[in-house]
């Protein structure tokens, strides 16, 4: 049984409507222009090139869906809607699964090292704190022990936000208050998690501005505190981005993975965004599974991510 196959119902109708505005804006534009059409020619790629575009895939990927979708046309001249519907949406899938992962079929922790060490990382405003909780409450209906560690010791406010959320997901919650070292901080989380023989540690860092290189560079010092305390750490560092920024997300994905080593993706606000089709252009640009997405504010409003059911609900 494959992963859709799995993919529940409810989890389907929630997709369905987190990605509506997406779906009547980007994808209700590329139906109007399959519909009718018999032939890929080049009247019919240039308007989809435009609708691409104006939908904040991105050039680079626009370029490759429309080179891609030529190529698949080119034994055949002529086609049905639903044909030419039915291989616009293979394109998009073959490109959103070159990302060097596999579909994850839901929020188990992976085998091996304990504690599972995850660093979150993203720009203020996107969602890391909401997304961490989040997290940390899927691991705790699975009887894991979590810890949330506050290396984000510039904002009070993400601090308290930070507590709010462990004590909602009832997870431990370590913090050595503001203006401390966050590297320290990231540091004695990891020990918390050992000395406790808890399941994982997830640690917040500051929404740093990806223009400041300073502040950038406070991410590998971070990581070289952990890997200190326990090598091999973090096992995962997830870059939170959310989908209503559009190209300012790939923007912010670009210098957070020159500045640090990226594991995956989780990308916000999908429900209130029409710019779903990013999840496209920063799957494709930097080749990192997009593991999370955020359908609405409700606590059980994350869920992996699986590519057919994201192209098959908007393409419905």
């Amino acid at each position: 049984m494959s992963f859709f196959d799995k993919f529940s119902k409810d989890k389907q109708e929630e997709l369905d409507k987190g990605l509506e505005k997406t779906k009547q804006s980007f994808f209700g534009k590329i139906a109007k222009a399959v519909a009718g059409k018999s032939k890929v020619d080049i009247t019919f790629l240039d308007e989809l090139e435009q609708i691409l575009i104006s939908a904040d895939v991105g050039l680079e990927t626009t370029v490759k869906i429309i080179d891609r979708l030529e190529a698949k046309a080119e034994k055949e001249k002529f086609f049905s809607t639903d044909e030419l519907n039915g291989l616009l949406r293979d394109v998009i899938v073959e490109i959103l699964g070159e990302n060097n992962t596999k579909d994850i079929q839901d929020f188990s922790l992976p085998e091996g090292d304990k504690p599972h060490i995850i660093l979150v990382v993203g720009v203020n405003g996107v969602g890391k704190t909401t997304t961490i909780g989040k997290i940390a409450h899927q691991f705790k209906k699975q009887d894991k022990l979590v810890v949330l560690g506050a290396g984000d010791t510039f904002r009070a406010a993400a601090v308290d936000q930070l507590e709010i959320w462990a004590n909602r997901a009832n997870t431990f919650f370590f913090n050595k208050g503001m203006h401390t070292d966050p590297a320290a901080v990231a540091y004695e989380t990891v020990q918390f998690a050992q000395s406790n023989y808890l399941d994982v540690a997830i640690i917040d860092t500051a929404g740093r501005l990806h223009t400041k290189k300073h502040l950038m560079d406070e991410l590998t010092k971070i990581k070289n505190s952990i890997a200190k305390k326990m090598p091999g750490a973090p096992h995962e560092v997830l870059l939170v981005l959310d989908a209503t920024t559009g190209q300012n997300a790939i923007e912010q994905a670009r210098h957070f993975t020159e500045a640090t080593d990226v594991t995956a993706i989780a990308l916000t606000k999908l429900d209130g965004s029409a710019k779903g089709g990013v999840a496209l252009g920063i799957s494709d640009q930097f080749k990192i599974p997009i593991k999370y997405v955020g359908v609405g504010e409700g606590i059980e409003q994350l869920q992996v991510f699986n590519r057919m059911a994201f192209v098959n609900s908007l393409f419905k």
